[in-house]
């Protein structure tokens, strides 16, 4: 059914309980999670460069992601969870679109991700990437909602 499900994480709380939920649902139907982790930071490299060495700062920002990622393979591994790691690095467009793409690429028949659930002027100004995810995808999403969130 979903042979392989696609999880982004970022290291926030909300992307963990999408993880966390993914991996359940990966030990049920014995899937591969493919974890994935946007680096999506050119504009803070952009406001920053005159402070720190660009190239520096790309370089600890790809190993931020390599750790979350092997933070994330931890956590399938000790349930058992098969997994794949992908680290990419969004130069222009949004990573709601990037997610969804990387789904279709990496042939995941789910997408399992956390959502904050913003609701009006919240989400006009931050936007919101699980909304794009679900208006582009190709593949049923399963958004997760923050635990301490009411409905």
């Amino acid at each position: 059914m979903y042979a392989r499900i696609l999880v982004p994480i970022d290291g926030s709380d909300t992307a963990g309980q999408g993880l966390r939920e993914a991996i359940a649902l990966a030990t049920a139907l014995q899937s591969v999670l493919v974890l994935l982790h946007v680096v999506n930071d050119l504009p803070m490299l952009v406001d920053m460069s005159s402070v720190l060495h660009a190239a520096d700062f790309q370089q600890d920002v790809l190993e931020h992601g390599e750790k979350l990622l092997a933070s994330g393979r931890g956590e399938a591994d000790h349930a058992g969870v098969r997994t794949e790691a992908v680290l990419t690095e969004l130069m222009s467009g949004r990573v709601g679109q990037l997610i969804a793409r990387e789904a279709q690429a990496r042939n995941c028949q789910l997408i399992v991700m956390g959502t904050h659930g913003r609701r009006g002027l919240s989400r006009l100004a931050m936007g919101s990437d699980a909304e794009l995810v679900l208006h582009h995808a190709a593949v049923p999403v399963l958004l997760v909602r923050h635990q301490h969130l009411k409905p």
